[in-house]
């Protein structure tokens, strides 16, 4: 794909082109969609580049690295397959299968191993890289809220569903993963309880 034009003032009246040329306003729930899973891939983005500085000095920054660049490409896919009007295909277009599931399961299952179990519930933030993993963890779970309503609505492919599902929760472990590999902190939730009178 080469694009030679960034502005072309076509949506300058609130109208925007799903692939195969159907029109459609750009608030409807299907620009919604893929809309908050370029989010979610910009958010990964952000993460790689903080981990980036972190090449080098950890020798789990290269893994982590593996990992983000091929979700960022899946999430792309995803992103083209919910751009495509329902019914409509073309030549080479991209492809979430149960394997791509499978394979955040493994990821989740690798990074487990090195982690305790969790005793409270986690405060997002500790480091740059693990924070940002947080964050982005966040946005797939509006992600996935998003393409469950596009699905009430119009066909969407249960695997996309189940793929952002279950990238919402590798994101919470990669997260806790850097944290630990990384010597960033992690903070706990600490429950406010109320002392009973005496």
């Amino acid at each position: 794909m080469r694009i030679t034009k960034v502005y072309t003032r076509t949506g300058d009246a609130g109208k925007t082109r799903l692939a195969g040329g159907q029109q459609v306003w750009k608030d409807s729930l299907r620009v919604e969609a893929y809309g908050t899973v370029d989010e979610l891939n910009a958010s990964v983005g952000v993460v790689r580049a903080m981990n980036a500085e972190m090449m080098g000095h950890h020798a789990q920054a290269e893994q982590l690295e593996e990992d983000l660049r091929w979700i960022q490409n899946k999430l792309f896919d995803i992103g083209g397959i919910l751009a495509t009007a329902p019914g409509q295909t073309f030549k080479n277009m991209p492809q979430v299968t149960d394997k791509d599931v499978t394979r955040l399961e493994k990821m989740i299952d690798r990074c487990q191993k090195d982690l305790a179990p969790l005793k409270e519930f986690i405060l997002p933030g500790g480091g740059k890289v693990s924070g940002f993993l947080h964050q982005a963890r966040t946005i797939g779970r509006r992600a996935e809220r998003v393409c469950v309503r596009l699905s009430q609505e119009e066909p969407v492919e249960k695997v996309i569903i189940k793929y952002v599902n279950r990238l919402s929760d590798a994101l919470f472990v990669l997260a806790r993963w850097a944290a630990k590999t990384q010597g960033e902190p992690e903070f706990l939730w600490q429950r406010d309880v109320k002392k009973s009178a005496d």
